[in-house]
């Protein structure tokens, strides 16, 4: 070899070896971070999974059967993984239920007419509603399936929740939850197994062997949540009062740690965009019985999709909420693989709202529900096709990201360390 070519071949390998140092040293880094480590346990074909189980109870239409069985199974699941001290708090709940007035009411500006939640609805919009007619389910399985309806009248109902322990700080803890009841004579897919499923793959990882918290982290399914948050409101009446409180005296158990913060996931799947003209076989506009335009979300997931991270500004909560919902973003920004997040001020209709006043909160969607869902942006919401099979894999990925976010987060908060079992 030719003294150019050793000086050649020199200078080709100072430079492999120059690149390649940097990124040996950032995967050195991200095998060193636990919560790396944690959210690299999250599997897509594993929650897809999961929101594949809960769909074999309907929509879980609370005070059915078929809602006391879904319960049954999260309750056996979380045991599986090793979040073994289960509990359930019950409550009366009558039907048919009376809705109070909106925590916060609705807002409205220059860009168009008021949303909930203080939001305003710009843009174009797509009808939305719920489903109460069971025959506009096609498939006579699911129908048979949804058959079954509330009683009237005043019954118990439950959540069912589990906690991770901290080990230096047990009296004080983040909730992490979702609701699994739904309606709409669907599977409730996404509506709200893509939530659900979240929180649980969040307590099966969390609940591994070697996997330690600084502060407890308590997986909470709440019920209800469709009929007006009352599983969640229950929950804040009963056990408010026994924030940080050791029982038995001396015993180092913290029944209820103080909440030092509240993380709600609710429909995580859908974030196709703004509704667009629906076009039929020809290629034009579908008009209704008025002549106008009917609008749709288009039907791919958008590349642009994001987790919608949001906080209540008229909370008593606001700043330490808005703290809060920038941390996830800020674990969005480090640990999720594929879609961003982004952070609003106008959380609404969702169980961290009975939260909302006593303890920083947040909730995690799809997009804002307020100016967003409440402008049609999801055709399934409340629907019989809210069903596994109409959601794509894109669509399962942004459910992903947003439990690589929470995961993140959380694991940031609580003080998480991976030691060797």
């Amino acid at each position: 070899m030719t003294p150019l070519s050793l000086r050649s071949a020199a200078l080709a390998l100072s430079i492999s070896c120059a690149f390649a140092a940097p990124h040996a040293a950032a995967q050195q880094a991200a095998a060193a971070d636990p919560v790396a480590q944690l959210v690299n346990q999250l599997e897509l074909e594993k929650y897809k999974a999961t929101i594949k189980s809960l769909t074999r109870f309907g929509d879980r239409r609370q005070g059915t059967e078929r809602n006391r069985q879904a319960l049954d199974w999260i309750e056996a699941q979380l045991k599986s993984y090793g979040c073994s001290n289960t509990e359930r708090l019950q409550y009366q709940f009558t039907e048919p239920a009376v809705r109070g007035k909106p925590a916060v009411q609705a807002g409205g500006g220059a860009g168009g007419p008021p949303g909930q939640g203080g939001s305003t609805l710009f843009g174009k919009r797509a009808p939305t509603g719920v489903n109460n007619d069971p025959l506009l389910q096609p498939d006579e399985r699911l129908r048979a399936l949804n058959a079954e309806q509330t009683p009237i009248g005043t019954s118990l109902r439950e959540n069912v929740y589990c906690t991770k322990v901290g080990s230096t700080h047990p009296e004080e803890m983040y909730i992490v939850s979702a609701h699994m009841d739904g309606i709409g004579f669907g599977e409730a897919a996404n509506d709200d197994g893509s939530g659900t499923a979240l929180v649980m793959e969040l307590a099966r990882i969390f609940s591994a062997p070697g996997v330690e918290t600084g502060r407890s982290i308590r997986f909470v399914l709440w019920n209800n949540e469709e009929t007006g948050l009352n599983g969640a409101a229950a929950y804040v009446a009963q056990r408010q009062h026994l924030q940080g409180v050791e029982s038995p005296k001396g015993s180092g158990r913290y029944p209820e740690p103080k909440w030092l913060g509240m993380i709600q996931h609710d429909m995580m799947l859908f974030d196709h965009g703004m509704p667009v003209p629906k076009l039929d076989a020809a290629g034009k506009p579908v008009l209704d019985a008025k002549g106008q335009p009917v609008y749709a979300p288009p039907k791919e997931q958008r590349a642009e999709a994001d987790v919608n991270i949001e906080y209540q500004a008229q909370s008593r909560q606001a700043e330490a909420s808005a703290k809060l919902a920038w941390a996830f973003r800020a674990a969005n920004d480090k640990y999720a693989s594929h879609y961003p997040a982004a952070v609003g001020f106008h959380m609404t209709n969702t169980d961290s709202t009975p939260f909302m006043d006593v303890a920083p909160s947040i909730s995690l969607r799809e997009n804002e529900r307020g100016q967003q869902i409440g402008a049609g942006w999801n055709p399934h919401w409340h629907q019989p096709t809210d069903l596994y099979a109409n959601y794509s894999d894109k669509d399962f990925l942004l459910g992903l990201n947003a439990a690589q976010t929470t995961l993140a987060g959380v694991a940031q908060l609580a003080g998480v360390q991976i030691r060797k079992p």
